[in-house]
Formats: C-alpha cells, structure tokens, sequence
C-alpha cells in the first residue's frame, strides 16, 4: 500500500519522469555518437543531462507549481535541489577526477609490473553545463505534466 502511494504520489512521479527522460537521453546518445548500445547508461551516473538536476528540479518545480513559490515545501524542496546540484557539479566531479589520475596511475603500474586493481569509474560527476541542462529539463517536464 505504501509503495504504491509513494509511486503515485504526482510529485515523485513527475521527477521520476524528468530522470528517465535524462536517463534514456544518455542512451540514445551513446547508442548515435559510439554506435553500440548502452543499457548500463540507462542506470549510470555521470553524463549529459545530469539526471540528478533533471529529478529533483521536476519535483522542485511541481510542488511549487502546486503549493505555491512561497510554501515552506517548495523552499524545502528547492535547498534539497541546490545541494544536489552542487554535490553533482561539485564533490562527485572532483571525485571523477581524481579517478582519472588514479586510473593513470594504474596503467603506469601495469607497463611496468603486473598487479591486480580494477580501474575506478571516472564518469561520475556532472560540469556545470550538464547540471543547468539536467535542471531545465526536470522544470519543462514539470510544467509539462502539472
């Protein structure tokens, strides 16, 4: 009874929406610029849009449509989105980053002797251009569908 009330809670819905849009875009896009099919994509972090932005701005953006620009919801929803928005562009990013140098570092090590270490996951962060797209994203889904 609880799951089906959360998942059709219009709210969670609508972000739910904005993130799969976000999410099969990234699909697509591998599948036309590497022209293989990527279904890992589909539940993958990192990536152009930031599905992340796209989720809770939809949600954002519909309880405020709803409840009204100056609720306590809508200014509790938009903190929640700021601050994964800039956990997205931000720490994961820097996290991404430091992956790269350590996956360098890795292949370095192999030329030269054997050692078992799997490289890290690099795509994992968001730049700011992704997390704008992914926001406006999640806002047009949300007017869309409210």
């Amino acid at each position: 009874m609880v799951v089906k009330e959360i998942f059709f809670n219009q709210y969670f819905y609508i972000g739910f929406i904005a993130w799969l849009i976000a999410q099969l875009s990234k699909v697509v896009t591998t599948l036309v610029i590497e022209k293989k099919l990527n279904i890992y994509r589909l539940i993958g972090s990192g990536g152009m849009p930031s599905s992340h932005s796209s989720f809770v701005m939809g949600l954002t953006t519909s309880v405020g449509l709803d409840k009204g620009w100056d609720s306590a919801i809508f200014a509790t929803a938009l903190v929640f989105s700021l601050v994964i928005m800039y956990d997205a562009s931000g720490v994961r990013r820097a996290v991404g980053k430091q992956a790269i140098i350590l996956n360098t570092m890795i292949d370095d090590l192999y030329k030269h002797k054997h050692i078992e270490q799997d490289k890290l996951k690099e795509l994992i962060g968001h730049t700011p251009y992704e997390v704008f797209v992914g926001a406006i994203l999640g806002i047009v889904i949300a007017n869309l569908m409210m």
